[in-house]
């Protein structure tokens, strides 16, 4: 099984690829807003990429369940479950810059054992677990490591905030940034990504749900980091999460989260 769900997961991917490359950077972009107190915005391309990886599914993988963001959730009764973000970004995608992505990830009724980050307009695929680390791109494949970081005042630290996040929140994660080296905000799931390929360090976020984090963590850990909440426990079903390239450096952010 292990080399067929290896060999139908970039097929997923493409087919979404061909979705959100279709919509982007093609002009202005119609979006309506999933939440009503703020601007949560979601698009036909979001749609047609869920539609096109479900319609896969359906063929080579109906046993499986599916949680998606734009769909829903759909039974299965192999005990996988699929994790479908067609686009992680969408603000970012609609404004043109090449920081949103597809991510697709595969969930044992444990944890996820299979994840991918896919940047289509750079050409970047991102692929962790089931024995691989890899980045798939344009200069070749490439294996992915985290960076041997462990201290705070060597750590290039990323996130969203101010973008979400309550304020008790931003203030904890501004309590750590204040100890790293650099800072830098907004980048969607192309961060994890990043803390991946060895780039940069940790990570931290708020509000997520489980499409937002699941192919991260698979991805992250494949590739030697640890991703947990802001308490130390699993956080695949969204929450509060920090994502850090070695057990030190998680730790060390960890003592200044953990009473937030």
């Amino acid at each position: 099984m292990k080399s067929e769900l290896l060999v139908l997961l970039p097929l997923l991917a493409d087919a979404a690829r061909a979705e959100t490359l279709a919509y982007f950077r093609g002009g202005a972009l119609a979006t309506q807003s999933k939440d009503l107190d703020g601007f949560d915005p979601v698009t036909i391309a979001d749609r047609a990429a869920e539609q096109a990886i479900r319609a896969l599914l359906a063929q080579h993988r109906s046993d499986d369940g599916i949680l998606g963001e734009e769909f829903g959730a759909t039974e299965g009764a192999s005990g996988l479950t699929w994790v479908l973000d067609p686009i992680d970004g969408t603000r970012g995608y609609i404004s043109g810059t090449p920081t949103w992505g597809t991510l697709i990830a595969l969930h044992d009724g444990a944890a996820p054992v299979l994840g991918l980050i896919d940047q289509p307009y750079i050409g970047e695929r991102f692929i962790g677990g089931l024995g691989i680390a890899q980045l798939e791109g344009r200069h070749g494949v490439r294996d992915l490591r985290t960076s041997g970081t462990t201290d705070l005042s060597d750590a290039l630290i990323f996130t969203t905030f101010p973008e979400v996040g309550t304020e008790a929140e931003r203030t904890a994660f501004n309590a750590v940034a204040r100890r790293c080296k650099l800072t830098r905000y907004g980048m969607d799931c192309y961060a994890y990504a990043l803390l991946a390929l060895g780039q940069i360090d940790l990570v931290i976020e708020a509000g997520l749900n489980a499409y937002d984090i699941q192919a991260p963590i698979a991805v992250i850990e494949a590739a030697g980091g640890v991703v947990t909440d802001w308490q130390g426990k699993p956080v695949d079903q969204g929450g509060r999460a920090v994502a850090a390239a070695t057990p030190e450096l998680h730790a060390a952010a960890l003592e200044i989260l953990k009473d937030a």
